[in-house]
């Protein structure tokens, strides 16, 4: 599997906080099934100010290391990217990195207002030439009345991530509804960890893996951790990639899934 978002570069961001604590971290994924892993600290001017440069010289101290202690995980270059002025620029520049030099980067909203001019700004994202792939729409407070929101976002090209632990609960009954009904209804393109230590946000996959298998099928659920991320790391674009769980012939099942869960407070 693949996971392309996880704050594991030590002393960067709110993730890892020492090598060790990294590469445990590492380890943990490797013995979960990832064998590739996008270190995607924040980038957020004025509280962390990392740039495209700085995070692949961390990132190729990490993998040294990873590959002196002999833990056999690939590691690439990304960002966790907040919608600021100047954000294209920033692409182009090199300053703030996609996802290992691809078109595809990780955009995360504000988690308790709806940015201004969302809409437009993907739009604007997407005329440049990337992907922009939102980040746990499932654990934005704001998701509720905005829902729709985000199927338009989709309509226009970007790519939406669920958080695996949102899945089994780890954020809460509202955040495990709404990552359901994100994969539930076929509006999620990939699965990651967003991990940020060994502990409550551990880099596992499989256990979220295992609720999408239920929702929408052993094909639809493989895109989620190793079609879809392959091709991001490979620059593919993202025609081909669309989200197909309505073609597999699991509706009823689904609804049946989600009629269980008791909606948000």
């Amino acid at each position: 599997m693949i996971d392309l978002h996880c704050h594991i570069l030590p002393g960067i961001d709110d993730g890892a906080k020492t090598l060790d604590d990294a590469l445990a971290m590492a380890r943990i994924a490797v013995d979960d099934g990832i064998h590739t892993l996008a270190c995607t600290p924040h980038i957020y001017p004025g509280m962390y100010m990392n740039d495209g440069p700085g995070i692949a010289q961390a990132r190729d101290r990490l993998q040294a290391e990873l590959d002196r202690h002999g833990i056999a995980l690939q590691l690439v270059v990304g960002a966790d990217v907040h919608l600021v002025p100047g954000l294209v620029a920033g692409l182009q520049s090199g300053r703030v990195p996609t996802l290992n030099g691809s078109r595809y980067f990780l955009l995360e909203p504000s988690h308790t207002t709806p940015p201004p001019r969302l809409e437009a700004s993907v739009f604007h994202l997407i005329a440049a030439g990337y992907t922009p792939i939102i980040t746990h729409p499932e654990r934005l407070t704001w998701v509720e009345d905005h829902y729709p929101v985000f199927l338009r976002l989709i309509a226009q090209g970007a790519w939406m991530q669920v958080t695996a632990a949102a899945l089994t609960g780890v954020f809460g009954k509202r955040a495990r509804y709404w990552g359901e009904r994100f994969i539930g209804d076929g509006h999620t393109h990939l699965l990651a960890t967003d991990a940020h230590s060994t502990g409550r946000r551990l880099p596992r996959l499989t256990e979220g893996l295992e609720v999408a298998r239920r929702l929408v099928g052993e094909g639809e659920a493989s895109r989620l951790v190793v079609e879809r991320p392959t091709a991001v790391l490979h620059n593919l674009p993202p025609q081909g990639f669309e989200l197909t769980h309505k073609e597999v012939g699991r509706p009823s099942m689904i609804s049946r899934w989600l009629s269980k869960r008791r909606s948000p407070p």
